[in-house]
């Protein structure tokens, strides 16, 4: 599973992400990087266990997951096209990825066990030393632990279950064999707990490019929604819009400036010296294309004509394009495909978190507690933002869930896999005991080579060489 290189490599990746430190100082507020140390000494002192720990966020093994996070599962869900053929995207498009597909190997697999490595080896560092302050070893654990449940969040919705590393020991994760997903859960669940317990609701950085108490918060509310623990996820939903921290952009073209008092967590990818802009990988050098040039991924046409008619989502997020005589849905959710010239900084990050999603929990959950007036609140407070008229008083529980599955497909589109995770976790409105919407909706598209089981991606197979403890999954 993790490859022996992995623990050297972290060091090393450790130290090299540490020679960016200076030029994110601004966006940190961390002190002075200390390099070339070995990484127990890295948690002798306050400030350099938070270089250590910052490594998380700057690695480029972090940077590389974030692209693919957001159009791969979005290639599955049917949201986006790829515009230029590969076999490899196209496999995620037809929903027939093969056990060798590159990006299951790569993008999908190794990059976010690394990071799950690095963490690991971070909550080892901090909880052996004896010489942090109190507040920083809180503050670092608590960063360690959530950023350890998000990778693991997205490998339990990938694959169903997975190995689940605990400890910094390359030799015996090698080995391990699969965890079933409900335990994997747990762990997710139970690491944001801890979090929440550690850290404050200050952010440790500007630009909320760090992680706080909410941003934990925030991750855990998901985590109960999708293991179906509704009052949960209503009561961590309600703590994150009642912290009085966030609120809602008003304008709908302002939601992803990164001084947005809707963000929760935003990361700021780093490349040299340069503070790359909102979802950059994505966005920048994938969705925006510029002028006159086909992006390399746009919306599916299906997404674009889900989107209600004077929608402010529809026409400020989305920009038809006809280029060649091919009319493209350009997605402009993200505004800055570039830095300006002569700038090393621009004003969108890597959005994580937003306010919006934590209505559109809450939304969900107090339908599935028969609180239908408030789910129809949440829901009308996205709309209303969005320009839309206010739901039906008198729809269904029924109604009101598929009415607020609509309204996360419009809010979210474009972020983090969203789109194939809730077709996922859903289950069938036609046969909900044994099916899910993904079998309704993608299904319905392509009944010729849809299958339940697509609803998991296969184990790499060179994993699988590597590891003969892991099993595949059903339909590979």
């Amino acid at each position: 599973m993790l490859q022996l290189s992995i623990h050297k490599k972290i060091i090393a990746g450790l130290l090299l992400t540490g020679c960016t430190f200076s030029a994110c100082r601004k966006l940190v507020e961390i002190g002075p990087p200390v390099n070339q140390v070995g990484l127990d000494q890295s948690f002798e002192s306050d400030a350099t266990a938070t270089s250590a720990v910052l490594g998380i966020y700057n690695a480029s093994n972090t940077r590389s997951f974030i692209l693919p996070a957001t159009v791969l599962p979005g290639l599955s869900a049917n949201e986006v096209q790829n515009n230029v053929s590969s076999p490899a995207y196209d496999e995620f498009k037809q929903n027939a990825i093969t056990i060798t597909n590159s990006n299951i190997a790569n993008l999908l697999w190794y990059y976010p066990y690394y990071t799950v490595s690095q963490t690991n080896a971070m909550m080892e560092g901090i909880e052996r030393s004896g010489s942090l302050s109190p507040a920083v070893k809180n503050q670092l654990l608590g960063e360690a632990k959530t950023w350890r449940a998000f990778v693991l969040f997205h490998l339990v919705n990938y694959y169903g279950a997975v190995p689940l590393p605990l400890t910094d020991d390359p030799i015996g994760n090698a080995t391990l064999a699969r965890t079933p997903a409900t335990q994997v859960w747990q762990r997710i669940i139970t690491d944001l707990k801890d979090a929440v317990a550690l850290l404050s609701d200050t952010y440790p950085s500007v630009l909320r490019a760090r992680i706080n108490r909410q941003t934990a918060n925030a991750l855990l509310a998901r985590a109960y929604l999708y293991t179906k623990d509704w009052q949960n996820a209503e009561v961590t939903a309600s703590a994150v819009i009642g912290s009085g921290i966030y609120s809602l952009s008003p304008d709908v073209n302002a939601a992803f400036v990164n001084t947005s008092n809707e963000i929760i967590w935003q990361l700021a990818t780093l490349t040299g010296v340069s503070i790359y802009t909102s979802n950059t990988d994505a966005a920048g050098g994938s969705f925006a294309a510029a002028s006159g040039t086909v992006p390399a991924f746009s919306l599916t046409d299906t997404l674009y004509n889900s989107l209600e008619e004077g929608d402010l989502r529809k026409t400020s997020w989305v920009t038809p394009t006809v280029i060649g005589g091919t009319n493209y849905k350009v997605m402009t959710k993200y505004k800055l495909r570039v830095l300006p010239s002569g700038t090393t900084t621009g004003n969108e990050f890597n959005v994580v978190l937003r306010l919006a999603e934590q209505y559109l929990i809450r939304a969900e959950a107090r339908a599935q507690l028969s609180n239908l007036g408030g789910a129809i609140a949440d829901a009308d407070t996205i709309r209303r933002r969005a320009g839309l008229p206010m739901l039906d008083d008198n729809l269904s529980q029924q109604q009101v869930l598929l009415a607020i599955e609509k309204e996360r497909k419009a809010e979210l589109f474009g972020e983090w896999g969203h789109r194939w995770f809730d077709l996922k976790r859903t289950p069938s409105v036609v046969s909900p005991a044994d099916k899910t919407r993904a079998d309704d909706v993608i299904g319905g598209m392509r009944p010729a080579t849809w299958n339940v089981t697509d609803i998991l991606y296969p184990i790499p197979d060179a994993q699988r060489t590597a590891n003969p403890a892991l099993t595949q999954n059903l339909g590979y």
